[in-house]
């Protein structure tokens, strides 16, 4: 199974052996436009960077945005129900992600702008990094659950290495993932592996600036190269609207020894962009 892969502008990138996800990336110019349908899926827009007006079948919000890129502010999402015709138009320089789940019932839309998103400090030492939750859990959505992930350079994330592919609730449930990733600067890159216990998934990625990583089971924490802070965004669906998981027992010896938070997160914040 292939689980690095580059998306192509405004091609929906399907993800082999995924029951639920699929994204698109869009680079559009100002004034261009993208016009789609949801169809059977719910449908999570980012914007990573930029501005842009979004008419639908379901309701218009026009001006949505304003960090240039993921490093230099907080995020806006719109979420959009199955079954909606939308177009996007670009009122500047966009960089935009759309994160479709399939889904079965119908939620009302909405707007999600930066003081609506939560933002957590996790870990410590050299594992600390930013998360903002932009669709979370208890978010009104059928199964599309979003949140981005800042880590400063040299830093690790998702660790220690956990895993959500069983459906044993409350303390597991079974999701598909995709890391969707922006390095700054953009010719740096992250190391990502992929693994499961018995190794018959064991797989080591570079992971450069724009490219994505599926993960399908097994653990998978990330590293930021020194020199260059790391951005992913991530979508995930599956078998419960949880980010409950599960940590691989070999490294869980590592949270003994964390103390002081790297002063170097938040990475953003809504401070920067005032």
């Amino acid at each position: 199974m292939k689980l690095l892969i580059q998306p192509e502008n405004g091609t929906i990138t399907e993800c082999p052996g995924f029951e639920f996800l699929k994204l698109n990336s869009l680079q559009l110019g100002i004034g261009k436009q993208f016009q789609a349908d949801t169809g059977d899926c719910e449908l999570g827009i980012v914007l990573l960077g930029g501005t842009c007006s979004v008419e639908s079948s379901r309701g218009s919000w026009s001006k949505i945005g304003r960090r240039p890129n993921v490093f230099s502010g907080m995020p806006y999402g719109l979420y959009l129900p199955i079954q909606t015709s939308f177009t996007i138009t670009a009122d500047s320089q966009c960089d935009i992600a759309l994160c479709y789940s399939k889904a079965e019932t119908s939620y009302p839309p909405k707007l999600v702008t930066p003081s609506d998103v939560a933002v957590e400090i996790r870990g410590a030492g050299n594992a600390t990094r930013q998360i903002n939750s932009i669709f979370p859990p208890d978010f009104p959505a059928d199964r599309l659950i979003v949140v981005e992930v800042y880590t400063p350079a040299g830093n690790w994330s998702s660790y220690p290495p956990h895993k959500h592919d069983v459906h044993n609730p409350p303390g597991e449930v079974d999701l598909e993932e995709i890391y969707f990733y922006r390095v700054d600067p953009p010719d740096g890159f992250a190391i990502q592996k992929v693994y499961t216990s018995d190794r018959h998934l064991d797989e080591t990625l570079t992971v450069r600036n724009g490219e994505m990583v599926l993960v399908p089971e097994g653990y998978h924490p990330v590293v930021a190269a020194h020199g260059y802070n790391v951005y992913y965004l991530n979508a995930l669906a599956g078998s419960a609207r949880s980010l409950a998981n599960s940590e691989d027992p070999d490294h869980l010896w590592v949270r003994q020894n964390w103390r002081d938070k790297d002063p170097r997160v938040p990475v953003v914040s809504m401070q920067m962009e005032n």
